[in-house]
C-alpha cells in the first residue's frame, strides 16, 4: 500500500490549515539538529527548508527566523511578522501546485523527536478559576470565607521556576520535601504523598515590553504569540506546609509540563467568548467591558492511565489572559520574549469539570501513584465548523530519589540526624 500523502487529512482533523501550530523537532537521521516545524495532521512540515522549496513569489518571508533552532527569534519579531509567516505557510499547504515541492519536507509525526519549542524566560502562574478557588477554599477553610478578600479585585499569581518547565513526555520525578500534618509535633522529610496535577492553559509572550511601561488590555495581541496546554504538577503536602506567608515554592517548582506545539493566538478567533459576569466594576486597568471578548472556549480533557477523569472548561475562567497580562505588568514589570504565563487550574461548576485531584477527591485522595501517566488534551471551535486542536501534554510519574539520611537542618534539630519517612497524607 502506498504511503498516505501528508496532504490527505482525516475528516475533521483538528490540526488542519486553520490551526498550523509551531514546534521544534529533530529526526533520527540528524538527532542533534533542531528545526522549526508546523504540525499538519499527522505530519510535521520542516519550516527551515520551506523558503527554498517554493517559488520566490510565495516563499515565506523572514527565512532566517525559520532557520533558527528555537521559536524565540520568530517570537521576538512581532505580530506583523507572525501574521505574514502564518499566511505564507497556509498558502503553501493549501495550494495544490506546491504539493510536489513540499511533500519531501514532511516527516511523519511518530518518526520525529519533539523538543521544548521555546526558551522560557520568566514563568508566572495564576489562580483565575472562581470554581477552583472556591472549591479549594472550602476544603482548607470550611468555617471561613472560600475566597480571599482580594480574589475578585485582581488576578492572583506567583512567579515560578522557568528552568523546570519541561516538554510533554518528560518523566516527572516525585519530589522530596518537608511535610507536616496537624497531628505531628515536627515536620518530616521525604517523598510527597499527595502529588497532584493542575490542568491549565498557557500563553507565550513574543514581543517584549519596556521596563516601567505597563501593557494594557488593548495590547494583548501585540505581545502574546500563542497558546499551549500546561500541567502544573503540585505536591500538595509540601505546598500546604510551606505556603504561609509567601505562597507556593518547592511544592510547585520541581516540574511544569507544556505541550510541544504552540498554536498561534490568531487561530482562536472563533473561540473568543465573554468571561463570566462580574460581581462589581473593576479598576480601569482591568475593565474589559469595552474590549473584544477576552475568554476562550477551550474544552480540556484529562485522562489518567488512559481513563477519562474530567473535562474542565476554560470558558468558565473568571480572569482572562489579557487581564492577567495587564496585571502582571501594571507595576512596570517588563515582558521578555519567551515569557510563559499560565491560567491556574481550570475547573467548571460541575463535578466532572474539575481540574485537579485535590478538588475531585475533596482533599482526601488518592493522589498520583508512581507509574501513573497523566494526559491533557484540548480543542477549541475554529472557522467553518472546524476544530482547533491543542498539542497534548503527557507526563509519567517516577519514584522519588532515595536519600538515605538527610542533613539535620532538613528535618531535625541541630546536631542530630533525620532519616527519610514514608509519605503521609495530610492537610
Amino acid at each position: 500500500m502506498p504511503e498516505q500523502s501528508p496532504f490527505d487529512l482525516a475528516e475533521g482533523d483538528p490540526f488542519g490549515p486553520h490551526n498550523l501550530p509551531y514546534g521544534v523537532f529533530s529526526t533520527a537521521a540528524a538527532p542533534d539538529r533542531r528545526r522549526l516545524g508546523v504540525r499538519y495532521g499527522r505530519h510535521v512540515l520542516d519550516l527551515s527548508a520551506l523558503p527554498s522549496a517554493l517559488p520566490p513569489v510565495v516563499r515565506p518571508p523572514h527565512a532566517a527566523l525559520l532557520a533558527a533552532p528555537t521559536l524565540n527569534p520568530l517570537l521576538a519579531a512581532g505580530r506583523t511578522v507572525w501574521q505574514e509567516v502564518r499566511a505564507a505557510v497556509r498558502t503553501a499547504v493549501t495550494a495544490t501546485e506546491h504539493r510536489p515541492a513540499l511533500t519531501p519536507l514532511f516527516h511523519p509525526l511518530d518518526e520525529v523527536t519533539l523538543h521544548l519549542p521555546f526558551e522560557v524566560a520568566d514563568y508566572v502562574d495564576f489562580y483565575s478559576s472562581e470554581h477552583h478557588a472556591t472549591n479549594v477554599g472550602r476544603i482548607f477553610r470550611p468555617d471561613g470565607a472560600a475566597l480571599p478578600p482580594n480574589w475578585k479585585h485582581l488576578p492572583i499569581g506567583y512567579h515560578g521556576r522557568s528552568g523546570t518547565v519541561v516538554v510533554t513526555g518528560t518523566p516527572v520525578v516525585r519530589p522530596n520535601g518537608q511535610r507536616k500534618v496537624p497531628t505531628d509535633a515536627e515536620p518530616t522529610f521525604g517523598p510527597s504523598g499527595r502529588l497532584d496535577i493542575e490542568a491549565e492553559v498557557g500563553f507565550i509572550v513574543g514581543a517584549p515590553s519596556a521596563h516601567t511601561e505597563p501593557v494594557g488590555l488593548g495590547a494583548f495581541r501585540d505581545h502574546v504569540f500563542g497558546v499551549c496546554l500546561v500541567n502544573d504538577w503540585s505536591a500538595r503536602d509540601i505546598q500546604a506546609w510551606e505556603y504561609l506567608p509567601l505562597g507556593p515554592f518547592l511544592g510547585k517548582s520541581f516540574a511544569t509540563s507544556v505541550s510541544a506545539w504552540i498554536t498561534p493566538l490568531d487561530a482562536f478567533d472563533e473561540a473568543r467568548t465573554p468571561p463570566p459576569a462580574r460581581d462589581f466594576p473593576l479598576l480601569p486597568y482591568l475593565d474589559d467591558s469595552a474590549m473584544e471578548p477576552g475568554g476562550f472556549d477551550i474544552r480540556i480533557e484529562v485522562t489518567v492511565n488512559g481513563e477519562h477523569l474530567s473535562n474542565p472548561p476554560f470558558s468558565a475562567m473568571y480572569w482572562t489572559a489579557a487581564q492577567q497580562l495587564a496585571h502582571m505588568t501594571v507595576n512596570g514589570a517588563s515582558l521578555r520574549t519567551g515569557d510563559l504565563f499560565a491560567s491556574g487550574t481550570v475547573s467548571g461548576p460541575e463535578p466532572d469539570q474539575l481540574g485537579c485531584l485535590l478538588e475531585i477527591t475533596q482533599g482526601k485522595g488518592p493522589y498520583l501513584q508512581d507509574g501513573d501517566e497523566v494526559t491533557l488534551a484540548a480543542w477549541a471551535p475554529g472557522p467553518e465548523g472546524t476544530r482547533i486542536g491543542l498539542g497534548e501534554v503527557t507526563g509519567r510519574v517516577l519514584p522519588a530519589p532515595e536519600l538515605g539520611t538527610v542533613p539535620a537542618a532538613a528535618g531535625a534539630g541541630a546536631g542530630s540526624e533525620a532519616t527519610t519517612t514514608a509519605p503521609r497524607d495530610g492537610t
